[in-house]
């Protein structure tokens, strides 16, 4: 008999989607081991290790169950990098369940599935993302960084339709990145850049995981 396609997975949790345009929602997260990356500034480190191994089913069980007492519509898979690891077969069996899906992902990877929202979040030094999500990205999260700069939210900027927002997020919410993050966007505002606005990490304001 075939075996049962295993995820590595670290934590699967319900909460509010504390970042992007979908802030304030409750939301089911499903935190993927592994990535490609490892930002020094990432502040979900404990992602980057192994994890546990997860059936679908047993993922599809545990979902259900924290559905009952958190009756969420969206999941959230994230990582880590979630695209690291085969997730379409999850993405189709929770379709099936009726849940809207959003995939974070640092855009290094593409998978073609039926994913109701691309979080993109390209990463310095070349920031870097495949070419579909100029079209599948609702947004655009740039972790403002201290190398983060004009310059380069100019040519982000002209990669993606108007349409599309470039959320300046503070890193972690820290002081410094908060008022480099205005001086950022008044900057693109007087370099007549549209629709580039800031954020916040609204789970740490609120205390939440």
């Amino acid at each position: 008999m075939p075996q049962p396609r295993i995820l590595r997975i670290a934590e699967i949790f319900p909460s509010i989607q504390g970042e992007g345009l979908r802030q304030g929602e409750a939301t089911l997260f499903i935190r993927l081991s592994g990535c490609n990356l490892c930002c020094s500034f990432c502040d979900t480190k404990y992602a980057w290790k192994k994890g546990r191994g997860y059936t679908l089913e047993k993922v599809r069980e545990k979902i259900k169950e924290l559905r009952r007492c958190f009756p969420a519509r969206w999941v959230c898979l994230t990582g880590g990098e979630p695209l690291l690891q085969d997730i379409g077969s999850l993405v189709r069996r929770l379709k099936k369940e009726g849940f809207k899906i959003q995939v974070e992902t640092n855009a290094t990877l593409y998978r073609n599935l039926p994913v109701d929202w691309y979080s993109i979040s390209p990463k310095p030094e070349k920031y870097f993302f495949q070419p579909q999500y100029r079209k599948k990205a609702k947004e655009v999260k740039l972790v403002v960084t201290r190398n983060l700069s004009l310059k380069l939210i100019k040519k982000l900027r002209k990669n993606f339709p108007e349409t599309t927002p470039i959320l300046l997020q503070p890193q972690s919410n820290r002081k410094w990145s908060k008022k480099l993050g205005v001086k950022l966007l008044n900057q693109a505002l007087r370099a007549d850049l549209n629709n580039v606005r800031i954020s916040l990490q609204l789970h740490k304001v609120y205390g939440l995981r």
